[in-house]
């Protein structure tokens, strides 16, 4: 049943927006991203037991053209908006939370190359090459002691005529053994300031991955987030022409944030599942009398909505803002996307914990039907991943700044 439950409910979407007709590539995207959903639950638990890379998901991913969905159509893309990776990541999150979340990073690098790297040729062929091929990037934004402050960088690019080199301590590279190339931030050079950044590519044959931190983690374990010492050299071409705060800003932090959230709906989504499948199972056994646990199962309908709603919303607010470079830079819009990632963190925590609540001791355990021990190790990694400290600790001076809105509309 662990299987079943989930994949009966993998086809459900956050249907976040209405949309013109799809185009014809895009009109079976649900469909796509179902099958997917059906084989990342089939291997779900064993890639969590044995915290390996969710090999058979990614591979029927990349089959179906998951990979390279939201490339633009002039590179072979099929040129799905943020609502449509959006329901992908939330399906695929239903099945499994780490082939979730390697698809969500993995997309959210295809953003920044194919919305900052067009006046580049070289940029230009790898999103051909991304569609064609469907290769999987991983990103190293985390580096040494700074952890998760990726905005600034410590290591600096190294120019010698028309050649880069870089060596970086990076504390986290998720999926980075299984991965295709990786996007890297750096600083510009070795005399510029540690929040001058670049963001650079490198594909597999320009770099080496020496592993110093392993990955034996609470959940997640099968985005195999491990800490490596990488070293890349590549043409001066390899790095995005854009300015990295401007990516950063534009696409690498709203268009993560989305995502992530999305995925943690989707396990969310899966734990409040079993929660009503237990509930009903207990209600048809006592003859129609609500088992103590139904209470709890009305707060996770309840928080779960709220989570729907809260990334629905931001989706669309990012649509209407993605080609207006002031919006997107406002202090208003910055604000709004850091805390969707907080807030979606702590309501899909939330959700779960009332799911588990529901189920009682059938939830807590790891052998049966309404397990919800997984679903609640891989959420906790929510709040974790870019720390809610650290994200609320930066907006203080904005809070100091924003006043309340005069109205209720967006």
């Amino acid at each position: 049943m662990n299987a079943s439950v989930t994949t009966k409910s993998a086809a459900r979407s956050l249907r976040i927006a209405e949309s013109d007709a799809p185009a014809p590539k895009l009109a079976d995207l649900a469909a796509r991203a179902a099958k997917v959903a059906a084989v990342a639950a089939e291997h779900a638990e064993s890639v969590d037991a044995d915290s390996r890379i969710p090999s058979e998901a990614i591979g029927a991913a990349r089959a179906e053209g998951l990979l390279g969905a939201a490339l633009p159509r002039e590179f072979g893309g099929e040129g799905a908006s943020i609502a449509d990776i959006v329901d992908v990541c939330y399906v695929l999150g239903r099945a499994c939370a780490s082939t979730a979340m390697i698809y969500a990073m993995h997309q959210a690098s295809v953003a920044c190359l194919s919305r900052h790297g067009r006046g580049s040729a070289w940029h230009q062929a790898l999103l051909r090459r991304l569609a064609t091929e469907q290769l999987l990037l991983a990103s190293s934004t985390t580096e040494g002691e700074r952890g998760g402050d990726v905005r600034n960088s410590k290591a600096a690019i190294e120019r010698r005529g028309s050649r880069i080199t870089l060596e970086r301590a990076a504390t986290v590279i998720s999926y980075g053994e299984a991965a295709d190339g990786i996007i890297t931030t750096a600083r510009r050079s070795a005399e510029a300031a540690s929040a001058d950044q670049v963001l650079a590519v490198f594909l597999k044959g320009d770099y080496t991955l020496e592993q110093e931190i392993g990955w034996d983690a609470l959940g997640m374990r099968g985005t195999c987030s491990a800490g490596f010492k990488l070293v890349a050299s590549g043409a001066a071409q390899q790095i995005v022409p854009a300015r990295y705060d401007e990516i950063h800003a534009h696409t690498m932090m709203p268009v993560a944030h989305l995502l992530w959230s999305a995925a943690w709906a989707g396990i969310a989504a899966a734990a409040a599942d079993r929660a009503r499948a237990f509930v009903r199972g207990a209600t048809r056994r006592g003859e129609g009398t609500l088992p103590p646990g139904a209470a709890h199962l009305t707060r996770a309908n309840a928080s779960l909505q709220k989570l729907r709603s809260l990334v629905a919303g931001a989706a669309r607010r990012f649509q209407r803002a993605t080609d207006d470079p002031v919006a997107l830079e406002s202090v208003d819009f910055q604000t709004g996307m850091n805390l969707c990632k907080v807030n979606a963190s702590e309501l899909a925590l939330a959700t779960v914990m009332s799911a588990m609540q529901a189920c009682g001791l059938a939830g807590y355990r790891n052998d049966g039907d309404f397990s919800v021990g997984r679903h609640l190790r891989d959420i906790l990694s929510s709040p974790i991943m870019i720390s809610n400290d650290r994200i609320l600790a930066n907006l203080a001076m904005a809070s100091l700044l924003s006043a309340a809105p005069a109205s209720l509309r967006d």
